[in-house]
Parts: C-alpha cells; structure tokens; sequence
C-alpha cells in the first residue's frame, strides 16, 4: 500500500543525540520535546518518501516493562505506537534487553502483510539486517536515518547502511528542534522560599564530634550509632547518627546537642515523618488538627480522578519538583477548610505522616525511584517535597497580600 511507517529505536536515536549535544549517551544529559520530535519525524518520513504516514512505532526499554512518563505521554499521540522491551542493570550500566527482537519482528510482519512501501528506520544496530533484507524482499523500500554522529564518524552498522535504499543524516539543525542539552550543575527548579528558623539550623556549624566514622552499612531503619536521650515523659528515643549529607532533621539534633540552651521544639525539624523516627517533644503523635488533615484521595470525586489520570499523562512531565507542585496544587484547590491550609505551613518543612506518603506513593507513579528496594532517590524526594512546600508558600502568599496588589 502507498503509505510509509517509520520504526524508532529510542536509545539509538536520544542517546547519539545526547552524545551530540552534550557530549555523553546518557539520556539524562539531554531533554526532549516529544511532541515536536514526533511532529518532526512525521513531516521528514512523508517528505522523503513522498506517501503519507500510516503510523510510527517507537521501540524503547524500561524497567520492568513498565511506562515511564516519557512512554505514556507517547502512547497517547495520534499515530503513534509504543512497544517496550526490558531494561536491566549490569556492572553499574543500563541495557536494552528484547528491543531488536521486537523492531525484526514488526519489521519482518508489516513488509509479509504489505501494509505499507516505505518503512523508515531511525536505528544502528546491525542485528536488524536480516529483517532490512526480508523487507526488501517483499517489494519495500527501506529508508535508513541516521543521527549525525559527535565525531563526525559512523555511528551505524556499515552493513546495515551498505543494505538500505536511502539513507540521511537527521544534523544538528534538525535535532535541536526537539532536544536540548540540560545544563550542567543547573537545577530542575527553584529552592523554596527561605524560612529564618530553617536558616538559622542550616548556618549552624556541625560539632567535630558529628562526623561519623567510617562503620559497615546497615538497614535504613537503624541508626548506625544510636545514642538514648531522656525524653520529657521520662521515656527514651533513639537518634540516628548523621549518615552522608546530614537532613535537616540531622542538623536539627546536632544543634540542640551542641547548644543545649536552645528549645527542644527546633529538634522537630525535619522533611517528612518517614522511617517512623519520633522527633516530637516526649515522643507525642501528631496534634489531633494534624492527624485529621484529609489526604488528596478523600478530597477528589470520581470524575476528578479520570481528570487527574489524564493530566499526569498527557502534560505532567515526571520531573520531582513539578510532581510536588501538581500534587500540592490539586490538594490546595480542593480543600473546603482554608484554616488547614495555614496549619499545614506553619508546620514546615515536615509534611503530615498521611499526606507525606500520599505525596511519594504519587510521585512513584512517575519512574521516581532508584528500582533498588523500590526506594524513591534521596535526592528526588527532597525536590518532591520542595516543590509542595513552594505550592503552598505560594497560595499562602497570594491570600495574606494587601487586596489590589
């Protein structure tokens, strides 16, 4: 049939352009506009191949077969199909695993079917040769791009090249136009609005005697070193040592060690109430206002939901502190008691225990986790939450200024 298919393999094409533009293959260095890139890929197959554009399939890895947001937002373009192969960590690296498999066999099955004349391939690997041959067999013509390679060099199998009808080279220019090199050192958002009492701990020089020593790793939930301290109901808790870059509940702990004059209710600092560690004065649960905040799940209807579903598809980009930010916005805009919003930011920086695992159960919803033990990044939580403490310094903000302003 007169009409041209275009099969993407995904880690060719963003990794020789991440090596292009920034340098390395890592897909991490580059961000990419889908849209426009489909868009692009779209208008350069019916250009090329003079037929119109049945469908593009794009091939890629992810672990555990599982969407990453990328994937989902893709899924749903129009004309646009996603086929997932594995991907799996060996000596430190991330590999395609079952991706070739996948392009032969949609390959070798659309030129059998003959439904289309062209295919476009956006790929390197030499294992799909045999497939390149079969296709032309059955009367397709085979079109090979390619992405301009950093040296200059091939970045293809020659003999996958030497088999193609056509061939071209997706430049710099044409490249550009969906992807862009992430700065280095940059950060994926502002820091929140700066807090005096958060200050005053941060700037609060580390006592000698709180750097650890070096001592074999042990389960997240036991301090390496624990210490017992007298509690004010007379019953004992234990701290944990400072492990790594120390929390702002770490800092908390050595600042009230070192300056005892200081009150204990600076020792309650922290981001979130995880790992079940008791920072409150006397080991006391949350304040009954605090218990009884409703989470986002019991504030949305069932229309909101689907609503919700398909934002985080279609526009939410999986970056931790928009995450926070959309998960704050929603929460904030479907609270009836404007009261609870005031006492959850006075409570900063620590998120309420039922809001705070809410927020990182969402959040996984996006890829957001390191795919060890199922734990989100440290560092990803902290930009999770610090984007939902910025929503909310934000709404608060807006409904203390003067009217007029």
């Amino acid at each position: 049939m007169d009409r041209c298919i275009v099969l993407v393999d995904a880690g060719y094409l963003l990794g020789a352009a991440a090596s292009l533009l920034a340098g390395e293959p890592s897909r991490s260095r580059i961000t990419v506009d889908h849209s426009a890139l489909i868009q692009g890929l779209r208008e350069r197959a019916e250009s090329d191949t003079q037929q119109p554009l049945l469908r593009i399939y794009w091939f890629d890895g992810a672990p555990d077969r599982v969407p990453q947001p990328e994937h989902r937002r893709l899924r749903v373009m129009p004309r646009v199909t996603v086929r997932l192969g594995a991907l799996t960590r060996s000596d430190g690296r991330w590999a395609q695993k079952g991706v070739d498999a996948a392009m032969h066999a949609e390959l070798t099955e659309l030129a059998r079917n003959r439904a289309c004349s062209d295919i476009v391939l956006v790929t390197g690997d030499g294992d799909l040769l045999p497939g390149m041959m079969a296709a032309k067999e059955h009367g397709v013509a085979v079109h090979l791009w390619a992405v301009q390679a950093a040296d200059g060099d091939y970045n293809q199998s020659e003999d996958l090249v030497a088999e193609a009808d056509e061939r071209r080279v997706l430049d710099r220019t044409w490249i550009t136009r969906a992807v862009r090199a992430r700065e280095l050192g940059g950060v994926c958002a502002p820091p929140p609005a700066p807090r005096p009492e958060i200050a005053a701990i941060l700037s609060a020089p580390l006592p000698e005697s709180a750097i650890p020593a070096t001592a074999p790793e042990r389960p997240a939930e036991e301090p390496q070193h624990p210490a017992p301290t007298a509690a004010q109901n007379g019953s004992q808790e234990r701290l944990p040592a400072p492990k790594g870059v120390p929390t702002p509940k770490d800092l908390a702990e050595l600042r009230a060690g070192a300056h005892p004059a200081q009150p204990p209710a600076t020792a309650t600092l922290r981001w979130s109430s995880d790992k079940g560690w008791v920072d409150r004065p006397g080991g006391a649960a949350e304040p009954p206002e605090v218990a009884a905040m409703p989470t986002l799940a019991q504030l949305t209807t069932a229309e909101q939901r689907w609503a919700d579903r398909e934002e985080d598809i279609t526009t939410v980009g999986g970056d931790p502190y928009e995450v926070g930010q959309v998960f704050a916005r929603r929460w904030i805009s479907r609270l009836g008691d404007q009261g609870q919003l005031q006492r959850l930011s006075g409570m900063y920086p620590r998120v309420p225990h039922r809001i705070d695992g809410e927020l990182l159960r969402y959040a996984a919803r996006f890829g957001l986790l390191t795919h060890k033990d199922d734990q989100i990044d440290e560092h990803d939580r902290y930009a999770i939450r610090a984007g939902f403490w910025r929503e909310i310094d934000v709404r608060t903000a807006a409904e203390h200024a003067p009217a007029g302003e």
